[in-house]
């Protein structure tokens, strides 16, 4: 019997009427079938158009890439037509000698050497090369010459060495890279002139010293340094030594005079009756007094800024510190020598030579001299820029407010300034005995941070605010400023 028969059912949607179909009718609606997936093809072109925008879109790209490259281009004329505009520093070529440092020495005093049983030029030209890497350009021989010199068949007198020790000692030099001077301060130049050639007395005075120039020349003599107190210091003898050094030197290899300045004020020539003639290459000017006992800080501290404030002469400077000061302030006087407009002049010094005495003072002596040396060999503004005395005056500060009796006078905190164009160098010193802060609201217009480029210490490092920097006693610092978040 069919299962529906007799239940009146009625055949609905998707079920067969009939009673032969009703065991194979479906009892649910089936579900829809999936539409087969269809495989990804690319956009044509047409439809890539459509997609962008259309063809107009694109030539608004178009519009907008040449609105970006013509206003690079007009950015860029803008640029360098401001740097053409702009007022630039004039590059300053310097001479031989305006580049070098100076090591005055006296061969016989290397004593610990001699000590050994070595001659002390020997031991000089040993220590060439050492010297040559501290940043040394020329040395300036003293002693070398018998100042009550009478001819004689020995160039020395045999006061230090021979004559073949001295050929050797400007041998090595010149391949060491090193110029060398001789100094003839206070020398008989004419007896000076038998010795080094045996120069007939029928040549008159004139022809016996230019022998005796032109020997030294050959040998390979950079120059001379003579004093102020000099018979050679007048303008004829000048002017004819200038015409024997034409022969021997060339614009590279210059030979020059050196003239020692022996009292506060530089005497004008002998017998000189043009102002504007330039006989005299370098002078070398002492920072402190002649003195014969040892510069109170007081002292120390007027003499520096006498010569802070002194008008630069017309003469090419090479500075040497001169009088007597306490160990305290060595380092100082060493940083503001080798910051001063002109060419440093540094005495011979066992802490910077290889004689070993205390080994720490000797490694900070040395660690001093090299970065002074080094940066004044790179940077034009320690070089040839200009010189700017500052009026820092932290005397006030010092003292305590909370304090009944006013406490003596301090040493004010010196300050000058090195410039090439935008770059800047503040040199500081406290040569007073204590803690001095600085105020940089004495000088408004610098910048109010900087790097450090050397201390006498050795142990400032890094960048610093103007604003938070406090000298300790005896302390001098070489900073290299620049705006705040210019510097990395």
């Amino acid at each position: 019997m069919p299962l529906n028969a007799g239940y009146g059912s009625v055949a609905g949607p998707g079920l067969s009427s009939t009673v032969g179909g009703s065991e194979s009718a479906q009892l649910l609606i089936p579900e829809d079938e999936p539409e087969p997936i269809q495989q990804w093809q690319p956009l044509s072109k047409e439809e890539l158009k459509l997609a962008a925008g259309g063809p107009g879109w694109k030539k608004v790209r178009c519009y907008l890439v040449l609105l970006f490259w013509l206003a690079w281009l007009a950015m860029l004329a803008i640029a360098i037509a401001i740097i053409t505009m702009s007022p630039r520093p004039v590059v300053t070529q310097l001479k031989w000698w305006q580049k070098s440092l100076f090591y005055q020495v006296e061969p016989e005093l290397t004593l610990e050497k001699q000590a050994e049983g070595s001659w002390g030029i020997n031991a000089l030209c040993d220590e060439l090369p050492y010297l040559k890497s501290l940043g040394i350009g020329a040395l300036i021989l003293q002693g070398l010459f018998d100042k009550k010199a009478y001819p004689t068949n020995n160039a020395t007198g045999e006061r230090i060495g021979t004559l073949p020790q001295i050929q050797h000692l400007l041998a090595e030099s010149n391949k060491a890279g090193l110029k060398v001077l001789l100094n003839v301060c206070d020398v008989d130049l004419l007896g000076l002139g038998d010795e080094a050639g045996n120069a007939s007395k029928t040549s008159g005075v004139s022809g016996t010293v230019h022998h005796a120039l032109r020997f030294w020349l050959e040998q390979g003599a950079a120059g001379f340094e003579i004093c102020d107190t000099d018979a050679a210091y007048s303008e004829k003898t000048l002017l004819e030594w200038k015409g024997v050094f034409k022969e021997f030197g060339s614009e590279e290899e210059e030979r020059i005079v050196v003239v020692k300045q022996t009292s506060d004020v530089l005497p004008p020539l002998k017998n000189s009756s043009h102002s504007n003639v330039t006989v005299v290459d370098v002078v070398l000017k002492s920072i402190l007094p002649t003195s014969q006992h040892l510069l109170s800080s007081e002292e120390v501290a007027a003499a520096i800024e006498t010569q802070l404030q002194t008008k630069e002469d017309d003469f090419w400077p090479s500075w040497t510190v001169g009088g007597k000061a306490s160990r305290d302030l060595k380092n100082l006087l060493m940083v503001l020598m080798m910051t001063l407009p002109g060419s440093p002049a540094v005495s011979y010094d066992e802490d910077i030579n290889q004689t070993p005495n205390e080994e720490k003072n000797r490694r900070l002596a040395v660690a001093l001299f090299t970065s002074l040396s080094h940066s004044r060999a790179r940077e034009e503004a320690l070089q040839f820029g200009s010189f700017t005395f500052l009026p820092f005056n932290s005397s006030s500060s010092s003292s305590s407010s909370n304090s009944t009796l006013p406490s003596p006078p301090s040493p004010p905190i010196l300050a000058f300034l090195r410039s090439w164009g935008c770059v800047h160098f503040l040199i500081l010193l406290n040569v007073g005995p204590g803690l001095r802060p600085l105020d940089p609201a004495w000088a408004p217009s610098l910048p109010k941070a900087g790097v450090f480029v050397s201390s006498t210490r050795m142990d400032r490092l890094g960048a610093t605010s103007l604003e938070a920097l406090e000298l300790r006693p005896h302390e001098a610092i070489v900073i290299k400023l620049f705006e705040a978040g210019s510097y990395s």
